[in-house]
């Protein structure tokens, strides 16, 4: 088993792609993350027998050392794991979850009109046999791709950078028939416009293939090159197209995978709120609010009696509610917490949760004079993407905390 968490400490807190290595130096389990050193690091927890099962705590403990290659976005992680998974058939990603269910991309080859399809592992051998008698050419496979959930967020935002066909049946049969969802998808830019040409098309499709093979820096001189091309012949259209392609390549907007990394069973994005009251150092209290979908789950708020923290200490409550909430595994874990606060309050919070080895994004809301929000702390993807639910959960924690201290002050005069 790896010792002394040495490989851990040399993570970085960047995406990219992990590995657990053997003895032999062969790979164990290959995985990917928002951040490597908390995802690397949630593998040390006491609750991974609970969280990922039996048989990865039995790779976490025959691994030696823990490898990694960082990348620039977690879709770029997403393919690449894909495609390490599918180089070095590590044992444990198939005994972690049946490979049958996973996911795998299919190109065709040979049509006037190239499809990308989405194929689960059970039905794949199928599905390539039936296209290679359509087509007589053998279709490129990207995969398998196991986590289904971001596999599809993946789809969609390659999609907006490079529209194409995902038809059951020849998209050149389907035009020649004037085939309504093409012409409605067509128009609402899901697929390529109606104007696109098929060499237009097919250099779609090549852009798509690097993506795919792992050659983003590459595929991004193809589009700066192409650029300049149609600039120079005065094609200021396609210039245009290819200029916002290349940017929206350099500024991958993922958030929606970063969600999906965290997504548990029931499915909803959860988010914890904290807070703390007391007066004058007395009489302290803390509560945990939920939010799920914009809505406050009344019934999973959680209240606490500050006993062990220092007098009219913030942080030292925080840290004692913290602690105290990690000991409850059957509470479900949030996909982000919120504290109120500052940097204070986000080291604090970050420092237990290390030492419990979870891995959960923190945000802090700074108030003013007034106690009104001024300013949000934490990752800034995901305050951009839930800054009214942040804000929410933020103010419903500090109404329910003001309300257990009235009560619990009551209480101590009575």
């Amino acid at each position: 088993m790896i010792s002394e968490h040495s490989s851990i400490k040399k993570l970085p807190d960047t995406s990219g792609v992990y590995f657990f290595l053997g003895a032999k130096r062969e790979v164990l389990y290959v995985g990917k993350a928002t951040s490597l050193k908390s995802r690397v690091s949630s593998y040390f927890s006491s609750k991974l027998s609970k969280t990922r099962g039996p048989q990865i705590v039995r790779m976490v403990e025959l691994a030696k050392r823990v490898d990694y290659r960082t990348t620039d976005s977690v879709l770029e992680a997403l393919i690449l794991e894909a495609k390490l998974i599918k180089e070095f058939k590590p044992t444990y990603n198939t005994r972690d979850k049946d490979d049958k269910s996973f996911n795998h991309l299919v190109i065709t080859v040979g049509e006037e009109y190239p499809r990308l399809l989405t194929v689960r592992g059970k039905d794949l051998a199928h599905t390539l046999h039936d296209l290679k008698k359509t087509n007589k050419k053998q279709p490129l496979v990207y995969g398998p791709f196991p986590h289904a959930h971001q596999f599809k967020e993946a789809l969609k935002i390659i999609r907006k950078i490079f529209p194409y066909y995902d038809t059951k049946h020849s998209v050149a049969e389907l035009k020649e028939k004037q085939d309504k969802k093409i012409l409605f998808n067509e128009s609402i830019g899901v697929y390529p416009h109606k104007g696109t040409t098929v060499s237009e098309y097919k250099r779609t499709i090549r852009y798509i293939k690097a993506l795919f093979d792992g050659k983003i820096s590459s595929l991004q001189k193809t589009l700066e090159r192409d650029m300049k091309k149609f600039a120079k012949a005065e094609k200021f259209e396609k210039a245009n197209t290819t200029k916002k392609q290349l940017f929206s390549l350099q500024h991958i907007e993922d958030i929606s995978l970063i969600k999906k990394e965290r997504e548990h069973s029931r499915g909803a994005y959860r988010i914890e709120a904290y807070d703390v009251a007391h007066l004058q150092g007395s009489n302290t209290v803390g509560v945990m609010v939920v939010v799920e979908k914009g809505l406050p789950q009344k019934s999973e708020y959680r209240k606490f009696i500050i006993r062990d923290a220092v007098s009219g200490s913030d942080t030292g409550a925080l840290k004692e509610m913290l602690e105290r909430r990690l000991a409850h595994p059957e509470w479900m874990y949030p996909r982000l917490i919120v504290v109120d606060g500052g940097k204070a309050q986000i080291n604090v919070a970050k420092k237990v949760l290390e030492s419990a080895f979870v891995d959960i994004p923190i945000v802090a809301v700074t108030k003013d004079k007034k106690h009104r929000p001024n300013k949000l702390q934490g990752p800034i993807k995901i305050r951009n993407a839930y800054q009214s639910d942040i804000l929410l959960a933020n103010s419903e924690a500090h109404r329910f905390a003001l309300t257990f201290h009235k009560k619990k002050q009551r209480q101590s005069f009575a």
